[in-house]
């Protein structure tokens, strides 16, 4: 499958919506925080499509055409520059193309999110990892953990764009346990960025209607219904974030809610040491 394209023809009412104009490649962010778009700035609102079969379909299954348009739709905005709300393992996600860099800013600015935060990188495959990031860790390791609610961090590769996380060498690494964006992530065939789809220091969201406020300045939103039970405060927690990028130690940079199951694996099974900077 070939690399999905730069974001080329980015739609005005994207980036009208929230302000943009498209910088030069390369340029540093500053650690502004961005303040989100006014709703009387807002694009005229996001296409809501509902998965069938709750996120899960059968490859014999007739709601599988449906699924299949979805995905197409989804793909075709990610490649157009556009911002999309997605269902993951953890919580909804906000994804875009992790190439383009007008996208990658959009995003910080619908969140009202420091530019100085990092953003994770969505893959499809365990084997799409190491043209990403520097792997310091055997790859039984990798696929005891990936697909999964957790969120690597290694050291970045070149093939990453300079615009995402500048600020930083390492990069967090995620392929979540839901078939829905394993199929879009490799139906994209590139790296997208994925954030929480929630306002900065607002709670994430486990439903679609929970982000409501986001919906006029997005392109789709794709509506897999509730996460977990809707409710779980464990589900909030969003994933467990795992620093890999010295070997033989793992640092517990945040807890989320797949900390024990995690912890035991790395420690038990594979020896490596907790470093000085993992969570207490």
């Amino acid at each position: 499958m070939s690399p999905a394209r730069p974001c080329t023809g980015l739609r005005a009412a994207v980036a009208a919506s929230v302000g943009l104009s498209k910088g030069p490649t390369g340029s540093a962010r500053s650690g502004r925080l961005l303040r989100p778009p006014s709703p009387a700035l807002a694009a005229p609102g996001a296409r809501l499509l509902r998965l069938p079969g709750n996120g899960a379909v059968q490859a014999s299954s007739p709601e599988r055409a449906g699924w299949t348009e979805t995905l197409r739709a989804a793909v075709a905005e990610l490649r157009a520059g556009a911002v999309v709300a997605v269902p993951t393992d953890t919580l909804y996600g906000l994804a875009c193309s992790a190439s383009c860099s007008t996208a990658l800013d959009a995003v910080y600015r619908l969140k009202g999110r420091s530019e100085t935060k990092p953003l994770a990188v969505c893959l499809g495959r365990v084997a799409d990892v190491y043209r990403y990031c520097q792997v310091r860790v055997p790859e039984e390791l990798l696929k005891d953990l990936l697909p999964g609610p957790v969120t690597l961090v290694m050291e970045r590769s070149e093939e990453l764009n300079k615009d995402l996380n500048p600020f930083t060498p390492l990069v967090g690494i995620r392929i979540p346990d839901h078939a829905f964006m394993l199929d879009l992530a490799q139906m994209f065939g590139g790296p997208l960025a994925l954030t929480s789809a929630n306002l900065s220091s607002q709670a994430s969201s486990l439903n679609v209607e929970e982000f409501q406020d986001l919906w006029p300045h997005l392109s789709l939103v794709i509506d897999g219904g509730p996460i977990g039970d809707g409710q779980s405060p464990e589900y909030r927690l969003g994933s467990t974030v795992v620093d890999l990028s010295v070997s033989g130690k793992f640092g517990i940079i945040r807890p989320g809610c797949a900390l024990e199951s995690t912890t035991a694996i790395l420690q038990q099974k594979y020896g490596l040491l907790p470093s000085h900077r993992s969570c207490p």
